[in-house]
């Protein structure tokens, strides 16, 4: 199994709480010696960057035990933490949303949304067209994702690949209205040409939306 990231948690030249941040974001709760070799510093530094961020209001820790011994402290990020990672314009969108639907009706959201798939299709087709495989067309897909402020990448399973979007830039408008995302998973098995099913919904409480994508 590899994964393919294209939002890197150890990019020096961003400061070392965001890069934890981001680590969180995009991986999950973290052991301080697990955040601490992915961003090549010491454990003790990490968990003192992440005593930090917890002062902050950022970060929490909790207590998982694993198997026999001690329990482990593993940090996770806060709502405030996830609020670092803004969904774009939510309020404005939600209230523009709302307006339409009051003053059109509910069948202006879904043309609403065609006309935003359309315009997604085209856009991902021409970035996508270059791709020989289906792994190529995942990649530059994930690419483009990240671009539009998703944090995606791809990870290469058994028959398939997993396409992982660690944040949603949208969330205010598909939590609004869900057809935002039964759009995307359509457009996305159009412009990957294979079969897409989402096992993870940011939504449904998942901390991430995850595709399952098989040709």
């Amino acid at each position: 199994m590899s994964r393919k990231s294209l939002e890197n948690s150890a990019d020096p030249g961003l400061p070392t709480a965001d890069r934890l941040l981001r680590l969180l974001k995009t991986r999950g709760p973290q052991q301080a010696a697990d955040a601490g070799q992915v961003l090549e510093m010491t454990s003790e530094a990490a968990r003192q960057q992440f005593v930090k961020l917890a002062n902050a209001g950022l970060v929490v820790a909790y207590s998982q035990t694993r198997g026999v011994g001690r329990p482990v402290q593993l940090w996770q990020l806060t709502s405030k933490g996830h609020g670092r990672f803004p969904d774009t314009h939510a309020d404005l969108t939600v209230q523009l949303l709302d307006a339409v639907r009051e003053t059109f009706g509910p069948a202006a959201i879904d043309q609403l949304i065609t006309v935003r798939e359309q315009q997604s299709l085209q856009a991902y087709t021409q970035a996508l067209s270059p791709a020989q495989s289906l792994q190529e067309r995942v990649q530059r897909l994930a690419e483009v994702r990240t671009r539009e402020g998703y944090m995606a990448e791809y990870e290469e399973v058994e028959g398939g690949y997993l396409l992982i979007e660690n944040h949603c830039p949208i969330c205010a408008a598909a939590s609004s209205c869900q057809n935002f995302c039964r759009s995307e998973q359509q457009l996305f098995e159009q412009v990957l040409q294979a079969k897409v099913t989402r096992v993870e919904h940011l939504l449904s409480n998942s901390r991430r939306c995850v595709y399952q994508i098989n040709p």
